[in-house]
């Protein structure tokens, strides 16, 4: 890159965590979301995270105010303009991220790297939106962004060597491993992470066991991190059921949504986002519940 200037579409569970970790490489970062609450909540949870690196000696107070100095919100798309990197971290619908890489094709400098957080939809595809499809790539990283080390560059069609090497040294300089790969429906990590949480599921809808010593058996049995249902509900167990029907619909049968899941989306148990999924979160619950009463109109009893 040959300017310190990135931008961030979409400031939800992955957003606001990949500007934390820009701007922790020394990126100048503006996150955009068109909804000010999710805004004000991802640049909240930036603030709460640099204040747990100090609280555990991670950082210096000095080291999170200047973290924190280089990430600036925003309600408009068009500050995206001047960034040489816009990394893309919106809802998994390609119609949703056609209209957005198109816009941006129109207000964005013409050597700027257009990057998706796409967990497992086409590159190519997204790409087809912009007029020079060489400048974007996968740029996918996970949950939670500002932690783990990995990010996976994935190549479409027609991206450009340019657009590769500039994501793989953006994320080395943050601190990051990355990989690369030809794109393939999932590409290497949301392939097979798809089929372990779709299996714990059809395994609770059996009753093979309880969803805690699911989680339990993985994390102590086979050195998981995280258990399968701790992670979909990091993640969305909406966010998880579009990547399953999407890679049902290109790779086959054995991607087929479990029923439950598809039970669980459907009565809005979209995990911690929301405050219930798999598992019931009852203080973020609290929070949201608060910030919708907040936000609630006054009603007037004249």
């Amino acid at each position: 890159m040959t300017s310190n200037t990135a931008a961030v579409i979409g400031a939800g569970v992955m957003g606001n965590g990949i500007a934390q970790s820009l701007a922790s490489g020394g990126f100048d970062v503006v996150l955009i979301d068109a909804q000010a609450q999710a805004l004000e909540r991802g640049v909240g949870l930036i603030e709460a995270n640099l204040r747990k690196g100090v609280e555990r000696g991670k950082l210096s107070d000095d080291e999170a105010q200047a973290v924190r100095g280089r990430v600036r919100g925003s309600l408009k798309l068009e500050d995206a303009a001047g960034a040489t990197l816009v990394i893309e971290a919106i809802p998994e619908r390609m119609a949703l991220k056609h209209e957005l890489f198109s816009r941006l094709d129109a207000l964005c400098r013409p050597d700027a790297v257009f990057a998706t957080n796409t967990s497992a939809l086409s590159i190519t595809e997204i790409a087809s939106a912009v007029n020079d499809p060489a400048r974007v790539v996968g740029m996918h990283y996970f949950n939670p962004a500002h932690v783990m080390r990995l990010v996976e560059i994935v190549r479409g069609l027609a991206t450009g060597d340019r657009a590769v090497e500039t994501v793989r040294a953006v994320a080395e300089r943050c601190g990051k491993e990355t990989v690369l790969v030809n794109e393939a429906p999932g590409f290497a990590t949301s392939r097979i992470n798809a089929l372990i949480g779709n299996e714990a599921f059809y395994m609770l809808m059996e009753g093979v066991a309880s969803a805690r010593d699911i989680d339990k058996a993985m994390k102590l049995g086979l050195n998981h991190p995280m258990g399968p249902f701790e992670m979909i509900d990091l993640v969305g167990l909406d966010t998880r059921l579009h990547v399953l029907e999407y890679l049902h619909a290109t790779l086959g049968e054995k991607f087929r949504p479990c029923p439950l899941l598809v039970k669980y989306v459907k009565a809005g148990r979209l995990g911690k986002k929301v405050g219930r999924g798999v598992y019931d979160y009852p203080e973020e619950l609290e929070r949201l519940q608060s910030e919708k009463k907040r936000s609630a109109p006054s009603v007037s009893m004249a």
